[in-house]
């Protein structure tokens, strides 16, 4: 099965080689579907939190609209000045593009505020500061385009 060799080594044929690939592949495989499993089943706990969220405060619903808009807006610029391949009004789509980021970010963090409690901020305090957030956002950014 083996064939000597001078410095008394033994090399195993290829047929044992080839049965060690298998069982590489085999147990690659099983390391695989095991990680394909656990990815489907974080997936479907973290979607069925989500509606768990949605059913208990309707006001995420908005947000979460708001928010998936505001990436469409921003697709949209991008797309737009892809189409027309000139930047002339640069000004105008950075502030565009740059309201739609910013707005993005102060809806997550709304979000967040609504769904876990912060020590010292209520719900109501949460909205506020999103609002004067909002406002200064929108100002830097008309200024911004002159």
């Amino acid at each position: 099965m083996a064939q000597k060799v001078k410095n008394s080594k033994t090399i195993p044929k290829s047929s044992n080689i080839s049965s060690s690939t298998k069982s590489v592949s085999h147990t690659t495989n099983k390391t695989t579907h095991g990680i394909f499993q656990d990815f489907q089943d974080a997936f479907n706990a973290t979607i069925q939190h989500y509606w768990k969220q949605h059913e208990q405060d309707k006001r995420l619903r908005l947000i979460d609209i708001m928010c998936i808009f505001m990436v469409v807006v921003a697709a949209l610029q991008c797309i737009f000045m892809i189409l027309i391949r000139d930047n002339f009004p640069f000004n105008a789509f950075l502030s565009g593009f740059i309201i739609c980021v910013g707005q993005f970010v102060l809806l997550v963090s709304l979000r967040l505020q609504m769904v876990s409690d912060f020590e010292g901020i209520s719900k109501n305090r949460a909205f506020g500061e999103f609002v004067i957030a909002s406002l200064i956002l929108h100002f830097i950014s008309l200024h911004f385009i002159n």
